[in-house]
């Protein structure tokens, strides 16, 4: 069985123990702790996912880092997984606990990706026109990829919007070459 597939089975226990107790809003803002903490920490990931790691070591590890700032049930669900030998797909579940939150409260990530740096009027429009054509809270990520010469890369799911300079150059290049031959 797949690291996601178990990681989705845990995030969804954990976010049916998250409703009965009414802190499902809580748990959300641990997991993009962790996220954000193992992110800046691949020693933290790499020492969770060892197998060779005692599970005791480990769950001082997590409660050393985590103990004062989770909720207790978010540090019972972190010593949980350890104890079951599932250290190395903490990770994972608690990408997969923020997905299943994402969908509960209809919100939808998207990114942008333009030439110069968007205004906040520009990103509050472009966000409006999502919320209006698909419905729900968007959560909008912009950034700045100066390699697109114009135009923007918008991505909404598995969809994207590719009105770039750059896309319009490889596309124009492609065609003369198919011509050419």
């Amino acid at each position: 069985m797949s690291e996601v597939t178990i990681g989705i089975r845990y995030a969804k226990s954990l976010i049916d123990l998250a409703q009965e107790q009414n802190i499902v809003d809580e748990l959300k803002a641990d997991m993009d702790t962790f996220l954000q903490t193992l992110k800046g920490s691949p020693e933290l990931k790499a020492v969770l996912s060892n197998p060779i790691i005692a599970h005791v070591k480990k769950t001082q590890i997590i409660n050393a880092v985590f103990g004062n700032i989770v909720n207790k049930a978010t540090l019972g669900f972190f010593k949980l997984m350890v104890d079951k030998g599932r250290g190395e797909i903490i990770y994972t579940t608690a990408k997969e606990y923020i997905n299943l939150y994402n969908v509960a409260k209809n919100i939808t990530k998207a990114s942008i990706v333009s030439a110069a740096p968007l205004s906040a009027a520009n990103k509050k429009v472009i966000a409006d026109e999502l919320q209006s054509a698909i419905g729900g809270t968007i959560q909008l990520d912009a950034k700045v990829n100066a390699e697109l010469i114009g135009g923007f890369v918008l991505t909404v799911g598995g969809r994207q919007l590719d009105t770039s300079v750059q896309s319009s150059l490889k596309k124009l290049k492609k065609d003369f070459a198919a011509k050419a031959v």
